[in-house]
């Protein structure tokens, strides 16, 4: 079974992606930037632009898929200025110092217009069941 989650953004179907994508026990929450409902930028910081992808995005994804931060095996951050990497980790242990899952950080020349210091993607694996509406 395969399910696509949506967070409404224009872009997913303009584009053709999902926010998240939940097949059989593996989910892939794609690139998450700190982006309002209205595309502009949250936080002026790397930690409150991190703790905004995180709190406001990537767990909501992963709870409305029926898991949670400790599901996740694989993280990966791209950032748009590398100096600022120790800030991006000191970030990334806030949620992750449990739970270690393989990371990955790199600089990227860019991200999407708006003054984004960093975008993350998650993978996490659940043994959960599927949440109630989609099975």
């Amino acid at each position: 079974m395969r399910v696509h989650l949506t967070s409404g953004n224009p872009y997913e179907e303009q584009n053709g992606y999902s926010r998240a994508v939940r097949v059989g026990p593996l989910i892939e929450v794609a690139g998450t930037v700190a982006a309002d409902n209205d595309g502009k930028v949250v936080g002026e910081t790397m930690a409150e632009q991190v703790a905004y992808i995180f709190d406001q995005k990537i767990i909501p994804a992963l709870r409305d898929l029926n898991a949670s931060l400790t599901d996740v095996v694989r993280t990966r951050l791209l950032v748009t200025d590398i100096s600022l990497a120790d800030e991006a980790g000191k970030a990334h242990h806030k949620y992750f110092s449990e739970i270690k899952p393989a990371c990955t950080l790199v600089e990227v020349s860019a991200l999407v217009p708006g003054g984004f210091l960093i975008e993350i993607e998650v993978t996490a694996y659940t043994e959960q069941p599927w949440p109630d509406e989609f099975a």
